[in-house]
């Protein structure tokens, strides 16, 4: 997530721009996901920002799921959410987005739709390494990381993971970290899944909503916070059941 106005010149490393950015500039990785097991669509996200879940996951078991970072248009959300709800793809919905926004170079989003299909936006001024992938019913992606590495770490987690959908999220958020994650270091980190009658007593959709605000090893902490709703299963475990 960057909430200040700096990019740096084509040609400079991911540490130069970290030593040449503003205070407040910080690095975002999250991956945006569809359950077709469950019907559940969630959002995990790590930051080296205060609070990070605050700002990045949007979702709703009657739209899909958004996260908006790097320079983080939050209005992505909420008018996200709107258009999956009224029935625009993912693409539709990022390009609609984008196109009413002049900043757009200093965005970074991705979506899950409704029918589970990925896409995501990286703008051309987001702080390096930025990017994303997709794979099927997911978007991962990042800005200020040590490298593609930490995408492809994620995607290749999230993929070969078995178990629980929130644990699945889990994987690639920890997947990114060992391989290097945001280039500034650690401070927050959330994960946020809905299903249709998901939350307590069936009264909402919020089947998860775990944040670390603040946290010297936020990942680790959001898995512990998780482990007490949700028992962590091994894929081989799993595979038994």
């Amino acid at each position: 997530l960057i909430v200040n106005t700096s990019f740096i010149a084509a040609g400079e490393t991911s540490e130069t721009a970290v030593v040449n950015a503003p205070e407040g500039i910080v690095s975002t990785f999250s991956i945006v996901a569809y359950d077709p097991e469950t019907e559940s669509w969630g959002v995990g996200v790590a930051s080296k920002f205060l609070a990070v879940g605050s700002v990045v996951p949007w979702a709703s078991a009657e739209s899909g799921a958004i996260a908006t970072q790097s320079y983080a248009n939050t209005s992505y959300g909420p008018n996200g959410l709107k258009l999956l709800n009224e029935g625009a793809s993912a693409k539709d919905v990022i390009t609609r987005l984008t196109e009413a926004d002049e900043k757009r170079e200093q965005r970074q989003v991705g979506i899950v739709d409704l029918k589970g299909n990925p896409a995501n936006f990286t703008g051309q001024e987001c702080l390096p390494w930025a990017g994303g992938k997709t794979g099927k019913h997911y978007t991962c992606q990042g800005n200020i990381l040590a490298g593609p590495e930490v995408v492809d770490a994620m995607c290749e987690a999230y993929e070969s993971t078995h178990g629980p959908f929130a644990w699945r999220i889990m994987a690639a958020l920890e997947a990114a970290d060992a391989a290097g994650g945001d280039v500034r270091g650690r401070q927050s980190a959330a994960i946020y899944i809905v299903q249709k009658d998901g939350g307590y007593g069936g009264y909402n959709d919020r089947a998860v909503d775990f944040r670390v605000d603040d946290h010297e090893t936020p990942i680790s902490e959001l898995a512990r916070v998780l482990s007490l709703r949700i028992p962590r299963r091994s894929r081989e475990s799993t595979e038994q059941e």
